[in-house]
């Protein structure tokens, strides 16, 4: 994951707290997050990437809808790097 940019990692974070969403639905997500809009031009080729890396799978709804979903691979990475935080965090609280 260590190659992933903030906004990828908040992608597949929204998408691994999600029941396969929509584009639409974690675009809703992250604007409520971020406070701004999310174009569709930044939005989707970063989806894009994620399929690519192994991280997340799609698939469609219907023919104008795809849905998303995290991979074991994926599962694996976010709870790698959540082990990772923790040590720094536990760090903080024991100083």
């Amino acid at each position: 994951m260590h190659d992933l940019t903030g906004f990828q990692r908040d992608l597949l974070y929204v998408i691994a707290g999600r029941d396969e969403p929509h584009g639409l639905a974690i675009k809703d997500e992250l604007e409520d997050y971020y406070e701004k809009e999310i174009h569709h031009g930044r939005l989707y080729p970063n989806l894009d990437t994620l399929v690519e890396k192994g991280l997340v799978e799609k698939g469609q709804l219907d023919r104008r809808t795809n849905y998303y979903e995290v991979t074991r691979r994926g599962q694996r990475e976010i709870e790698a790097r959540n082990e990772w935080e923790a040590q720094y965090l536990e760090a903080d609280s024991n100083e």
